[in-house]
């Protein structure tokens, strides 16, 4: 019987799938925390203009993706401390103007770029190729480093600005630092549930583990393990029922969370009742 490691695209899915369902709710908890949930889809529309320049000039989609998402990132943090209530407008700007950016280079690009273009908007993990792999898991191991040394100033900044700024940090750098974070998981992404759904995985199994757990740090690690469980089980469904993965895996996500969410509805009314 023909099973899902028989095929070298497949394991290698299987490793890109994993790296992305560990590393996209590790920064999602902070970006939920700071409520900028939304943040993930501006960087994606972003990362997009990104690939389809790389079509158009023949770069390394990767790279130049990541490119386009850091300075995305750089500018939305530069027009959010200059005016606080520009914030959602400045994501808006990122939403248009980078999937429209997107669509554009890739329609001038020589070839078939535009049905390429598809492969990155919702993904494509039968490309994955081992160079893609690599990059992909320096990308993650970076942002591991980086949070590990800078987690509690994350934390903080993602608590509460003012305190954190009270406290002595630098809470512009670490907002900024977030938002580059993002836009790395993002391009991380990008290959296994595709641009439009990367910023789902971030979020969803915080959202998920959030009906459960009481702090910080139970909500990130029950966060991961459930990005883990719903990347990889989306991705072995895909593969036996025929079904493009990246919405299997948001899907699959979504259960969790409606799953966690009807159990957390009787927990809390004893909450209540206990106190």
């Amino acid at each position: 019987m023909t099973t899902i490691l028989d095929f070298d695209f497949m394991r290698r899915a299987l490793v890109a799938a994993a790296l992305v369902g560990l590393i996209a709710p590790l920064i999602g908890v902070f970006l939920v925390q700071r409520r900028l949930a939304l943040l993930g889809d501006g960087m994606g529309h972003v990362a997009l203009t990104g690939v389809g320049l790389a079509f158009l000039l023949g770069t390394a989609p990767i790279p130049t993706a990541m490119a386009a998402a850091v300075i995305g990132a750089f500018l939305i943090e530069f027009i959010r401390y200059r005016s606080r209530t520009a914030g959602d407008v400045a994501l808006a700007l990122l939403f248009y103007g980078g999937i429209a950016g997107g669509v554009l280079f890739a329609s001038l690009a020589p070839g078939r770029a535009s049905s390429s273009l598809n492969a990155y908007l919702f993904g494509s993990l039968s490309t994955v190729a081992e160079g893609d792999l690599l990059a992909l898991g320096a990308l993650c191991l970076g942002v591991v480093i980086v949070v590990a040394i800078l987690g509690r100033e994350l934390f903080a900044v993602s608590l509460d600005p003012d305190v954190a700024a009270v406290q002595g940090i630098r809470v512009r750098v670490m907002s900024t630092l977030m938002a580059v974070l993002a836009a790395v998981v993002v391009v991380v992404g990008m290959r296994v549930v595709g641009l439009l759904l990367v910023s789902a995985i971030m979020i969803v199994p915080v959202a998920a583990a959030q009906q459960v757990t009481r702090s910080f740090r139970a909500t990130a690690v029950l966060a991961i393990i459930l990005g883990l469980l719903a990347s990889l089980t989306g991705l072995v469904t895909s593969f036996y029922v025929e079904v493009p993965p990246g919405p299997t895996i948001v899907l699959i996500a979504l259960l969790f969370f409606a799953v966690l969410a009807t159990i957390a509805v009787p927990v809390r009314r004893r909450r209540r009742e206990a106190t």
